[in-house]
């Protein structure tokens, strides 16, 4: 018998009469569910990790969470938060307080001797030993560990070892991650690396500056997989923290929006040779870029206006036999 013989897998099958099947249960309906992993984005000094601990807060102290109506109070919960953005002791905590969070329920992992991943045998040690209903990673360039996030297939290795530890311990986990620089394309595609990043989380939520109030954020529900599309929460935000103010209507691309340019009036030229080049490339395959760049200059296309349309699609350039290719990148998820 050969190596490759011996290495190979038994076939086993389970039937769906063998499954007993279960009901989602949620921390915080229908944004953040218990077992699964949630992403939570937005541009930098937006409040995403003010946001976290005062949700966090309110879970340590058993507070309903924001435009929640539960039919018994909530038990107070153990809450494990990971950085690497913040020092505990002159940031994370005295924000923790000012949300009046409960401090001997607020715990953390050690990182001094050796930095965390999402394959850390010590995050699942904490979470048992502490019975933690919520882990916040923050940010995800520090915790997935030693990847290319631009490559599906290391990434959602990564992940899938996540998604296992949150199926196991029935914790919901929240990994915080900034968003890309491109500016006027869809909200899904303003994931940095992958869009396996988003395609492997059940829930992706987004957070961003309110166009009618400077001191005003929302957050709104990008993916939702689980269940409807929640309500956008509308918050302020300043030295006090975070307060919520109400529910709204309101998409992830509309919130993005209005940032897409400075004065945030969306860039028609820039809008025009994104819809042109999705046109020319959305069947997936490869084309000629000298055709692709005929087509945009007869479009009235300028070279840098098709160049900025091409880093917003995240357009790769190929050339497999002397001559170069335009092709989308795999969007599948």
């Amino acid at each position: 018998m050969n190596e490759q013989t011996e290495q190979k897998q038994e076939l086993e099958l389970i039937r769906a009469s063998d499954i007993t099947p279960k009901e989602i249960s949620w921390l915080w309906y229908p944004f953040i569910p218990y077992g699964k992993v949630t992403l939570l984005q937005g541009d930098p000094g937006d409040g995403k990790s003010t946001f976290m601990l005062t949700l966090a807060a309110l879970l340590t102290k058993g507070s309903p969470l924001p435009f929640t109506e539960p039919e018994q109070p909530p038990e107070p919960v153990n809450v494990i938060y990971q950085t690497t953005e913040d020092d505990a002791d002159d940031t994370i905590v005295p924000r923790f307080i000012k949300a009046d969070g409960d401090r001997e329920r607020l715990i953390f992992i050690n990182e001094k001797e050796k930095a965390l991943s999402f394959e850390d045998e010590r995050i699942d040690e904490a979470i048992k030993k502490t019975g933690a209903r919520l882990l916040i990673l923050d940010p995800l360039s520090s915790y997935i560990g030693d990847c290319q996030i631009n490559a599906a297939n290391e990434v959602r290795p990564r992940f899938n070892h996540l998604i296992q530890l949150a199926k196991e311990t029935g914790c919901a986990i929240v990994v915080i991650n900034h968003l890309n620089k491109m500016m006027g394309t869809k909200a899904i595609y303003r994931t940095p690396g992958s869009i396996d990043v988003v395609g492997s989380v059940r829930s992706a939520l987004l957070i961003g500056r309110s166009k009618d109030n400077e001191d005003e954020r929302v957050m709104v529900q990008q993916k939702a997989n689980l269940a409807p599309t929640g309500a956008a929460i509308v918050f302020s935000l300043d030295e006090n923290g975070v307060t919520f103010l109400r529910e709204a209507e309101q998409t992830a691309d509309e919130l993005l929006a209005v940032f897409s340019q400075s004065g945030g009036r969306p860039n028609v030229k820039t809008q025009k040779a994104v819809e042109v080049i999705k046109d020319l490339l959305g069947d997936g395959e490869m084309h000629l870029a000298s055709e692709c760049e005929t087509k945009l200059a007869e479009a009235g296309i300028s070279k840098s206006t098709a160049k900025i349309a091409r880093k917003i699609l995240g357009v790769e350039a190929i050339k497999p036999h002397f001559v170069w290719y335009w092709q989308l990148p795999d969007r599948e998820a």
